[in-house]
């Protein structure tokens, strides 16, 4: 069959581009979209909603100092940049002038682009964002790509093959049908259009994923059977590296593709630009996908044809028909390859390859400062069982090679930064990393990977139930668990026994205030108790290794809870807001405690956590894994082998 000839219309306000598949309406020159006509629907957007509601970019930012400000982005100059027989590509851009502008302008070069390519059933949509010289001090916070679909017809979405429901509608969210709860965007649907949803609890952030897992996401519509998918082929544009949160489509029914943003990081994750700094980046391109059917039983298969069509787009990125010079294509990419060994005389004499680890490139300088990075771009891949990794198609610059391994607490930094050049493979041969230890484990609570999802996530308060997430690996999503703490243990805070306690039934996922009379939240002391059969002379090491937190004071006493057995204390600890948004990690960081030897005694001891700030129930700490370490002693276990690096 020939393929259809590429159309461009550019009457009146708007511009339409047609590849005989789909069809995008645009308004010109600011450029939000206002139509997709596809699969014999005229228009996949609601239609119903202002011209500027539909499919548009938007970003929040500020003055240093000052309050958010929300813009839609806008063009201000509508061009084609090229039009041939495989492809059209528009640009709506607006540029800024730092000489000329006033207070209340972004101030940011914008140039939004749109791509339609015969025989595709899609389009393509990137940004390139740029600060020229002279522009003032901002701050970024967020930016996104936001589609609001038709709600008569898209009810279905689908995140991964175990995260699918049909949604509310959005009117099931305001009084009357809906009643909020503890968390604005938490609503419970008392009198819902669809009564199947009777009784459940609807909240955006249920439905995010980190970066490392999502890439695809969507809806399907039904009259006709249409599925509407946003893949993201790369990760290198997003904040935040491969642990990031982003939320993915909420009811509206919304889709979205978050490029930057604070979520479950909290306000350090904020690009924050000097006055005069220039500044250059590249978001997307992103690929919105359009399948259909005509049988009503196969509507599934869209999802599985959208999980196909992900793999393929990832197969050919960077891609090669992208017009933008400021965007890099293949042949001017570098690549880094190497081998990352563990060294831990503890548990082996010799190097353990690093299994599974993540390793990545960041412009970020401090070992896991990677996580709140968000002017550059960044690279990330796994390792293989042997510790390989081959980290290809980077842009060519200086960066800090970064990782974590499971299994071993901390954040690996290579010593030296690394050159990536056009078109060359950097080679490092093997590199080693040395995680966080003094001496021997006397115990351990937990496994180290960042979460605390291998700890105790209790069941949801029936009259909060979301059912997506009943027998859910991701159980945690349900909403109120933080209350649950209470019900738990009412009276008397949770006590935790080495060698008889088990992290998955007895160790609660988040360290929270109880609910006490007149619902009135109080601070919690957790006790860890254990047995020495001695004490070593010398410094013992109490490694805390925090998957999140969120506005704590954290203390730990050992065995009294006096000021002279206080060995550590962080005040103010986290911004990340996990636990409000049914999260189980968000900013991961390791603390040591330090104490003397004269704190503990033979036979039973106890160490006392304690969340010391009340008053919220919505604070808390998530442990990722603790351990405690004896002082080193001349009959510890020595190196065999001198660092490779």
């Amino acid at each position: 069959m020939a393929k259809k000839k590429m159309k461009l219309s550019s009457q009146g306000p708007y511009v339409t581009m047609d590849n005989g598949l789909v069809k995008l309406t645009i308004v010109k020159p600011q450029g939000y979209i206002i139509g997709i006509a596809y699969g014999g629907m005229d228009n996949l957007l609601d239609a119903k909603s202002n011209e500027s509601s539909r499919g548009y970019w938007d970003i929040n930012w500020n003055l240093p100092g000052g309050q958010d400000r929300y813009h839609l982005l806008e063009g201000g100059e509508y061009s084609v940049v090229q039009m041939n027989k495989e492809s059209l590509e528009v640009s709506f851009k607006n540029t800024y002038d730092p000489w000329s502008a006033r207070s209340t302008d972004l101030p940011l070069t914008v140039d939004i682009r749109y791509i339609v390519r015969t025989g595709v059933s899609g389009f393509y949509c990137y940004g390139i964002y740029e600060r020229p010289s002279g522009c003032p001090a901002f701050d970024l916070a967020q930016t996104r790509l936001v589609f609001k679909l038709r709600k008569d017809k898209f009810h279905y979405m689908a995140i991964t093959d175990e995260k699918q429901r049909v949604m509310p509608m959005p009117e099931d969210l305001l009084p009357g049908r809906g009643q909020q709860l503890i968390v604005p965007e938490s609503v419970l649907l008392v009198n819902p259009i669809n009564p199947d949803l009777k009784g459940e609890v609807d909240d955006k952030y249920m439905y995010s994923m980190d970066n490392k897992d999502s890439g695809l996401h969507g809806w399907i519509g039904s009259g006709p059977i249409i599925g509407f998918w946003t893949i993201l082929p790369s990760q290198e544009f997003r904040n935040g590296g491969p642990t990031k949160q982003n939320l993915t489509v909420h009811t509206g029914p919304t889709c979205l593709a978050m490029f930057q943003g604070t979520h479950y990081l909290g306000l350090d994750m904020v690009a924050q630009f000097e006055e005069g700094e220039t500044w250059k980046k590249v978001f997307g391109p992103v690929f919105i996908y359009l399948n259909s059917t005509p049988d009503t039983s196969k509507a599934h298969n869209l999802w599985t044809d959208a999980k196909k069509q992900r793999l393929f787009e990832e197969t050919v990125w960077p891609y090669d028909f992208v017009s933008s010079p400021n965007y890099v294509a293949a042949k001017d990419r570098g690549s880094v390859s190497g081998r990352l060994l563990v060294q831990d005389r503890y548990i082996s004499g010799s190097l353990i390859p690093a299994k599974n680890a993540y390793i990545g490139l960041s412009v970020a300088t401090t070992a896991g400062s990677w996580q709140l990075e968000s002017k550059g771009y960044q690279f990330w891949v796994q390792t293989d069982s042997n510790g390989n990794f081959n980290i290809k198609n980077v842009i060519p610059g200086v960066y800090g090679l970064h990782g974590w391994v499971p299994g071993f607490m901390g954040d690996y930094l290579h010593k030296e930064q690394i050159t990536i050049s056009e078109g060359k493979q950097t080679e490092l041969q093997n590199l080693t990393y040395v995680p966080p230890r003094d001496g021997p484990t006397l115990w351990e609570i937990g496994f180290p990977d960042r979460t605390a999802i291998g700890d105790f996530v209790p069941d949801v308060n029936p009259m909060y139930v979301n059912k997506l997430f009943i027998n859910s690996p991701e159980k945690y999503r349900q909403y109120g668990l933080w209350d649950r703490y209470t019900d738990i243990h009412p009276q008397l805070d949770q006590i935790y026994t080495i060698g008889i306690s088990n992290p998955k039934t007895d160790w609660f996922f988040a360290h929270v205030d109880r609910r006490g009379p007149g619902n009135k939240y109080v601070p919690t002391t957790w006790t860890i108790k254990f047995n020495l059969n001695s004490v070593t002379t010398g410094t013992y090491q109490l490694r805390l290794s925090i998957a999140s937190a969120t506005r704590s004071d954290l203390e730990v006493h050992v065995n009294y809870m006096d000021s002279g057995h206080l060995v550590f204390q962080e005040l103010n600890l986290g911004t990340d807001n996990t636990v409000c948004r049914h999260g189980i990690h968000g900013f991961y960081c390791l603390f040591s405690a330090n104490f003397p030897s004269t704190l503990l005694v033979k036979g039973d001891n106890s160490i006392f956590l304690t969340q010391a700030r009340g008053g919220n129930s919505l604070c808390g700490v998530l442990y990722d894994y603790i351990r405690l370490e004896a002082p080193a002693t001349s009959e510890s276990p020595k190196s065999l082998y001198p660092p490779i690096e």
